[in-house]
């Protein structure tokens, strides 16, 4: 939080050696994400999956992590994976991501259904809310 993006991974790591956990890889996954190391960022993921399958966190970043590749389809099913965990409080997040996916493939329809279900969840999500407004705008 800080911005010691080293450090952190640093921690994360001698945590994992001491107690793997899924928290402690996804967050591993998301340092690494802001390093700008997509690949890895993925692959603790899913070591974070390998521990708890049913943890929805790692499923959902990966789906962003593959948006920020472009790969769009990959990305829907993974968030519809963390839509479909078990152990996941912030649903708000998968559709949101599965939102930018479609509307990268210029499924704008989609897309604005998926913004809603996230504004739903989270009515104060303004990130939903800008993206469904941007899209919604590219219909008119």
């Amino acid at each position: 939080m800080s911005g010691d993006l080293d450090l952190a991974a640093s921690l994360y790591k001698n945590s994992i050696e001491l107690f793997p956990t899924a928290e402690a890889y996804t967050f591993l996954g998301w340092t690494y994400r802001y390093q700008g190391k997509i690949d890895e960022a993925i692959e603790e993921c899913k070591n974070a999956i390998l521990i708890d399958p049913g943890y929805g966190n790692p499923y959902n970043d990966i789906g962003a992590y593959l948006i920020d590749k472009g790969n769009y389809d990959e990305a829907i099913v993974w968030c519809e994976r963390a839509l479909a965990s078990k152990r996941y409080e912030t649903f708000q997040f998968p559709w949101y991501n599965m939102g930018r996916a479609y509307a990268e493939k210029e499924m704008y329809n989609k897309a604005i259904e998926c913004f809603k279900r996230a504004l739903v969840i989270d009515p104060e999500y303004s990130l939903a809310r800008e993206a469904r407004e941007a899209v919604s705008r590219l219909l008119q």
